[in-house]
């Protein structure tokens, strides 16, 4: 049962079926230009024929009403010089055959190699000799079918007759020969067509069956395979959109499987508090303390929902809708960051002048991110020191900070401060999940820039989003608010 089911999957295959498709076509075609060929040339055969035997006739005609060319007398009634001064000038053509009678016996003939002679159609030349006036047309001979022109001719002195006859058989043969060695010829081509079809299409298809093969191999924890593409053809641009495809499987399947194991990782400690907890609140019988192991159970669960909330907002980074671009003047997005900056917690907030011009970019992801740098300044500052908020722009890119003043960023946590889950090593540093800054990264890279800490030479932290500015417009504000200190 092996071998058949092998054939079967051969003979069912899209290459064999489109080369056999175009076989098939191409041998129909084949056919029907052989048949109308050798149909054409045999029409071309007959018309050749019958304007030979008419121009053959005409031509004796016109001999026969003119001079004799040695007297320069009419001939008259003397048949035998005309057929003597016929036969001397003219050469028979192709298969044809110039026969003249006297009195009802053959006086003079003279034929083409592949014509037939006098003796060899005596039947015909029976027939010919019965006739008492002109006639064309066709016959059956010992030397096969002839197409003939009967002229006979009456004079005082005695009778004649002149028949001028084409035997084409030979003509038609060597037709056939030409057909048959012009369909061998289409027939060789045709096999080697084919094979060079089934080469040209295994070659072209080769893409698609590497996709077929790929797609077996494909599981949900391995999407790393790739089909090699070369050319530009349609079955290249398959095998590109399934790898592209591929790659947007491989990289949802990545942002799941992180989250997954991100939302393990951090819930599982809350979670073991909340369990904890809540089974020691069948132990404790003091209201006090009761209230208080709830109020601890509410915290963590707070916790996790804001762990939650931010694993799913940089799973979504990920995902081409994550940003909304319209136009963003610098100077009123800075003002309302520098607002909502303020109420966060009492420091003595500075909003140095912003740039004078209008981005392109998403307003409120760039607000969430600055907020959150914001936020991670108060954690790491004590109450009223300064904490500025600028932009610029430079060289085709803004620049949007937030500069503390606190002790500043240790080398070592440079460099891990925007990776997910880190928290950095600062003074005073705040208990959290350490999303915030990998959520500023993302959002700064979902804009095609980065989020940095930058170089400073005061004490203190400047953290900085740089982002390509885009479609820039000067805005006509002024520095109004420039220099701005609140303090909570």
């Amino acid at each position: 049962m092996r071998e058949p089911r092998r054939w079967q999957g051969v003979l069912l295959s899209m290459r064999v079926r489109i080369v056999v498709a175009v076989v098939l076509l191409l041998l129909l075609s084949s056919i029907v230009s052989v048949i109308v060929l050798r149909q054409v040339l045999f029409e071309r055969l007959d018309n050749e024929i019958r304007v030979d035997l008419s121009q053959e006739a005409e031509e004796f005609r016109l001999l026969a009403a003119g001079n004799n060319p040695q007297t320069g007398e009419p001939f008259g009634d003397d048949l035998e010089a005309i057929f003597d001064v016929y036969f001397e000038r003219e050469v028979p053509d192709e298969g044809e055959s110039l026969l003249a009678f006297v009195d009802g016996r053959f006086y003079r003939s003279s034929r083409a190699q592949d014509a037939a002679a006098a003796e060899d159609i005596g039947e015909a030349v029976a027939y010919w000799l019965s006739l008492d006036r002109p006639e064309a047309g066709t016959i059956a001979t010992g030397a096969g079918e002839a197409r003939y022109t009967a002229l006979p001719l009456a004079g005082e002195q005695g009778s004649g007759l002149f028949v001028v006859a084409n035997f084409p058989d030979h003509e038609r043969s060597e037709i056939d020969d030409a057909v048959r060695v012009q369909a061998t010829t289409q027939l060789v081509l045709l096999v080697l067509t084919s094979l060079l079809g089934l080469v040209l299409a295994s070659r072209v298809l080769r893409p698609l069956r590497s996709l077929a093969e790929t797609a077996a191999t494909i599981t949900d924890t391995d999407l790393t395979r790739r089909i090699p593409v070369k050319g530009r053809d349609e079955a290249s641009q398959i095998a590109r959109a399934f790898n592209d495809m591929l790659g947007r499987l491989e990289q949802a399947l990545t942002t799941q499987r992180r989250f997954l194991d991100d939302a393990g990782h951090e819930l599982r400690a809350p979670l073991t508090v909340v369990r904890g907890h809540v089974e020691l609140l069948e132990l404790d019988t003091d209201p006090r303390a009761r209230q208080e192991t709830a109020a601890l159970i509410t915290d963590e669960i707070d916790r996790m929902s804001r762990i939650v909330n931010d694993l799913l907002l940089l799973a979504r980074a990920e995902q081409p809708d994550f940003l909304r671009p319209e136009p963003v003047d610098l100077h009123e997005l800075l003002g309302d960051i520098h607002r909502k900056a303020s109420a966060l917690a009492p420091r003595d907030w500075r909003l140095e002048p912003p740039a004078q011009a209008t981005i392109t970019a998403d307003r409120q992801r760039l607000t969430q991110a600055m907020v959150q740098l914001a936020q991670n300044a108060c954690q790491h500052t004590p109450e009223r020191a300064v904490i500025r908020i600028g932009s610029e722009l430079d060289d085709g890119q803004v620049r949007i900070w937030v500069h503390d003043s606190g002790p500043g960023v240790p080398p070592d946590d440079a460099d891990r401060l925007f990776q997910r889950f880190q928290r950095g090593s600062r003074r005073n540093a705040a208990t959290g999940a350490g999303l915030g800054l990998s959520i500023v990264r993302a959002i700064a890279e979902a804009h095609g820039g980065q989020a940095r800490l930058a170089e400073t030479p005061a004490d203190g932290a400047r953290f900085e989003l740089v982002i390509p500015a885009g479609d820039v417009r000067a805005a006509g504000h002024g520095a109004g608010g420039a220099g701005t200190r609140t303090s909570g």
